[in-house]
């Protein structure tokens, strides 16, 4: 049912209360998922503009320019509460829905990444739903044929009861071929194609903006859609050809709120009226109502614009790809939103009102109250025992279980796969684009705006130690109860911290979703503030990017950035129970100078490995180069007065690790940034030392540490 101030509204503003079918559609585009109700202030934030950006936020995807006549399609979606209810098919069809939102721009899908945040392994629910959700991603992707190139599984107990499954999708196509969701012409027909329409999916958008209950798996599994790459797979050869042969006038993806929301949204967006004729929807269920029509969330549908002399051939088209397809209604002058079902009207609505007409407000936002910390942790007595549980905590620990899910180098463009700093694939020669996604919950949720900032510093740095600058972030927003003032002002900040920090960088935010009301009635609680992004570097030549590992016995060893006590939310602490004691990283001031010169010293040849620090400090970053050579490390000159145990495992921002056989000149290129040498590439082992402490650690330890998921995976 509507809000009682909703429904209020709509019936002053139409002049009449609205029937149940019209409630359907108010209910779902109205909602925070669709409509950004409390959200879209925030958004408006951004910068969203820049010297590539070429479409911007309110289309299925943006659009940047790559050059040489190329764009990028780029969109990231969320399917959280779907993935809980039903693992297999919730990840399943959150991939088919953003690739059909790349797809809708007229653009082929090149690349996919997953951002995944579970509860710990441990509990039996959150392994089932593990499993299950890789599988999903895996068995859609891999059928359509699109790789999987990058990712981030991160655990933490906030995800109990409540997983988050974003996926980032990726698409090239020519400049010549972009369409978008904007309406061209009154008297244009509107043909669906792909899948028939069934009662799956039903009130997916509102589903989605409200909390899970205990009972959520067998209450809402209806709002569950059910997917078929094998037919999404068709819908993207149909779609693309029927764009490339000129007959798409415009396009969207039957994604949130169905047809609904696509009809309407595709109607207002070129200021025109639509009438729909439900009675020629294909339907896969008997009986079905014209509400269920309107708004059942099947999947592998796209709604096309059509001028009438071009219908037979795009039917024609689909007939060729043995898919459904019907012309179901037209666009009007009148700017209304019409839907006839068995020769009467079933919905009439200002189609503005619709799409538009949803009240966006600012919620209420307070700090929260700051919990007891503790006191700080006392030295730990073995600090080669401490290093290997880092290590072999999932949330560092080696994703190779994940990774050999997917097909990662279908369509022959991928050049670095999963489980380094960022994928990167070919565009144009050697030219190409890096990629890197995820976020760390536990810096935000102890300082969401530094948190949100340290999101987008992370991510650049996955790809500036490739030799790639960012060009374009997508996001997607995860938070609790927007009702909740803690959460709300969680929610605020994060964005002000995402929004600055992409400012300095100088990288635009073109798209992206908000996902709310990601609680549990279960576990009583709310997710960590979760504001994960997927950066779209440029990188000049594919072929200069610099290993990820060690590589060369005797190169030099580099620490570029300052290393200061930022023990908050570190993954040490987590293991050690006192997550919530101390300061969280701080993005330093030099970031984006640090940045510029790691993509220099990259692009220069000079490095011969490079690896980004962030996720259990100095001491992952090092024992992860440390695959087949090991390294002789004094960390003795790094940072003054701190202990070991900080200096090891602190997670401050801005920091890598590079090797060089070149030491020299790579100390004049860095002769702006603050940079300490540490050591060299030696033997078959890692040697640790720093003021009153030393380690050795031999590189089999290291790998058998780093295998603790796959071990709980093969058992």
């Amino acid at each position: 049912m509507l809000p009682e101030d909703d429904f209020k509204i709509i019936t002053e503003k139409m002049g009449r209360e609205p029937n149940l079918v019209e409630q359907g559609c108010f209910l779902n585009l109205w909602s925070e998922h669709c409509s950004y109700r409390s959200s879209a202030p925030l958004l408006r934030t951004f910068t969203t503009t820049g010297d590539k950006v070429i479409i911007g936020p309110g289309d299925d995807a943006a659009i940047v320019d790559f050059g040489h006549g190329w764009v990028l399609a780029i969109g990231m979606e969320s399917h959280n509460h779907p993935s809980y209810v039903d693992p297999y098919n919730g990840a399943a069809t959150g991939v088919g829905g953003i690739v059909r939102d790349i797809i809708s721009m007229g653009a082929r899908p090149i690349a996919l990444m997953d951002p995944l945040y579970f509860g710990p392994l441990d509990n039996p629910k959150n392994l089932y739903l593990f499993e299950h959700i890789i599988e999903g991603i895996a068995g859609y992707g891999n059928c359509i044929g699109v790789p999987v190139v990058r990712g981030e599984t991160f655990f933490d107990r906030s995800y109990s009861g409540n997983p988050l499954v974003n996926v980032v999708a990726v698409g090239l196509a020519r400049n010549k071929d972009v369409v978008t969701a904007c309406a061209q012409k009154a008297g244009n027909k509107l043909v669906l194609m792909g899948s028939t329409t069934g009662r799956d999916g039903l009130g997916g958008a509102s589903f989605a903006s409200r909390d899970l209950s205990e009972d959520s798996e067998a209450q809402d599994r209806p709002s569950i859609q059910i997917g078929d790459p094998f037919t999404e797979k068709l819908l993207i050869e149909a779609t693309l050809e029927a764009i490339g042969k000129g007959y798409v006038r415009s396009c969207r993806d039957l994604g949130a709120a169905g047809l609904a929301g696509a009809s309407s949204e595709m109607a207002s967006k070129g200021n025109l009226g639509m009438r729909i004729i439900a009675d020629n929807v294909i339907l896969r269920e008997t009986g079905m109502t014209p509400y269920e029509i309107l708004i059942a969330e099947s999947q592998e549908r796209m709604l096309l614009e059509v001028e009438p002399e071009n219908v037979d051939a795009v039917l024609d088209i689909a007939k060729k790809y043995d898919l459904n397809a019907s012309m179901i209604g037209e666009l009007t002058e009148e700017m209304q939103y019409k839907v006839e079902f068995e020769g009467e009207i079933a919905a009439d609505i200002p189609v503005k009102l619709l799409t538009e007409g949803a009240p966006t407000f600012e919620r209420p936002s307070t700090t929260p109250e700051p919990g007891p910390a503790g006191e700080k942790p006392g030295m730990p007595s073995d600090l080669k025992k401490a290093i290997l549980d880092v290590l072999s905590s999932h949330n560092v620990a080696s994703k190779r279980w994940i990774h050999r899910q997917y097909d990662h180098e279908v369509q022959v463009r991928t050049v670095r796969k999963p489980g380094d700093d960022c994928g990167i694939l070919r565009i144009e020669g050697n030219e190409g684009i890096a990629l890197s996604c995820g976020c760390n919950p536990r810096h935000t949720l102890l300082d969401p705006y530094e948190g949100g900032k340290g999101t987008v510093v992370e991510n650049a740095m996955n790809l500036a130690v490739k030799g790639a600058r960012g060009i374009a972030i997508v996001d997607c927003l995860n938070f609790g109860n927007p009702e909740r003032p803690d959460i709300y002002w969680q929610f605020k900040h994060a964005i002000l911290g995402l929004g600055d920090a992409a400012r300095e960088l100088g990288i635009p935010v073109v798209g992206g979703n908000v996902s709310l009301y990601n609680e549990s009635g279960e576990f009583k609680t709310a997710i960590a503030p979760t504001p994960s992004i997927g950066l779209v570097g440029y990188i000049e030549d594919v072929s200069m990017a610099p290993e990820g590992v060690f590589t060369k016995e005797g190169d030099t060893i580099f620490l570029i950035g300052t290393t200061v006590d930022e023990m908050g939310g570190s993954e040490y602490y987590n293991i050690v129970g006192k997550e919530k004691y101390g300061k969280s990283p701080k993005v330093p001031g030099n970031a984006s100078r640090i940045i510029d010169r790691l993509i220099e010293l990259a692009a220069s040849g000079k490095i011969t490995a490079a690896h980004d620090v962030s996720l259990g400090g100095i001491a992952a970053a090092i024992a992860e180069m440390c695959v087949k050579y090991g390294a002789d490390i004094d960390l003795s000159n790094v940072a003054e007065g701190l202990r070991a145990d900080d200096l090891l495992f602190s997670e401050s921002y801005a920091r890598a690790i590079l090797t060089s056989s070149e030491p020299e000149a790579i100390m004049e290129m860095l002769h702006d940034v603050p940079y300490t040498v540490i050591g060299r590439v030696e033997g078959k082992e890692l040697k640790i030392s720093g003021n009153g402490f030393g380690i050795t650690i031999t590189v089999k330890e290291i790998n058998e540490a780093r295998e603790s998921l796959m071990n709980l995976m093969m058992e």
